[in-house]
């Protein structure tokens, strides 16, 4: 399993985008996805049509009551792809951990305590924007950092110092952590100062850069109010092209392993049972995230 934090302090760049649709783009190919919502906004809870108002159980009960993680592991509408919640309470947690010891590494210790990870190919952390207790649990606990970066200067802006908490987590905390790649996100060719942008950006991270491009797309802004990844929202626009590239170009960049089911239009295997519809959150029909969940998420999905 291979765990990876998407993180950048600067809030607006695309790290939920990012998050959400990198999962959706691995799970599409047949990897089984974990999403972990560390951000009190919610967002990337919303945007796999969950209601953060109606869950009661989210990853602060992990972080401050200790609850396993497996009793907080849900599906969503997307086949292999499942999200761990987040709530307005998520906020409080950095108060009621000042004074914990180890409070870098709950996050980690409950991941290597869950019996079922190996079920999972990756677990994904959609960070907030912020360098405070909750992305150092996400840093410590990650194998792989995700930098989304938009092409505008101020984007550049304190990114030294976002490279040298990640240092400091990896001489102290997490040793293993390296930084798979920055992701250019709201990416517009036309304009003379994207192209600009991007030059620098290739200045400062070189091999770091991703090639993989996320252009600027209207229907990756419209899917978190349906509540969709953008491969259900808008299959053919250019949002759903660009991510499904950078999957493509994900799984290779960070040496993943083939995936252990059968990718998203490919033939089901013989023992998989046709999933059957049911209602979502929006009234609409949609295919559960899997006709079996992992057997650790069925208690917190029924």
């Amino acid at each position: 399993m291979k765990s990876i934090a998407v993180i950048n302090q600067k809030g607006g760049v695309g790290k939920t985008t990012t998050t959400v649709n990198l999962g959706a783009g691995l799970a599409r190919k047949g990897y089984r996805v974990l999403l972990l919502d560390m951000d009190p906004q919610a967002n990337l809870t919303v945007h796999v049509d969950k209601r953060p108002d109606l869950e009661s159980s989210t990853l602060t009960n992990l972080l401050v009551e200790d609850v396993p993680l497996k009793e907080l592991v849900q599906p969503t509408a997307v086949e292999n792809l499942f999200v761990v919640p987040s709530d307005t309470s998520l906020a409080g947690v950095e108060q009621v951990l000042a004074n914990r010891i180890g409070r870098e590494t709950i996050l980690r210790e409950a991941i290597e305590a869950y019996p079922d990870a190996g079920v999972f190919d990756f677990v994904l952390f959609d960070c907030p924007p912020s360098l405070g207790v909750l992305s150092a649990n996400a840093l410590v606990a990650a194998d792989h950092v995700v930098i989304p970066m938009q092409a505008e200067y101020l984007s550049l802006q304190g990114m030294a110092k976002l490279l040298e908490v990640i240092q400091l987590v990896q001489k102290r905390l997490n040793p293993q952590i390296k930084i798979a790649c920055v992701l250019p996100c709201m990416l517009d060719a036309r304009t003379n100062l994207s192209t600009e942008v991007l030059r620098e950006i290739d200045t400062h991270f070189g091999s770091m850069l991703a090639r993989s491009r996320i252009r600027n797309n209207v229907k990756l802004a419209e899917a978190p109010s349906f509540g969709r990844t953008i491969f259900e929202h808008a299959p053919d626009s250019n949002g759903a092209r660009d991510y499904e590239a950078f999957a493509t170009e994900f799984v290779t960049m960070v040496g993943a392993a083939p995936p252990r089911s059968t990718p998203a239009g490919g033939a089901a295997p013989a023992s998989t049972p046709t999933p059957t519809a049911t209602p979502t959150t929006n009234g609409a029909a949609s295919t559960p995230a899997s006709d079996e969940p992992p057997p650790a998420a069925a208690d917190a999905s029924a």
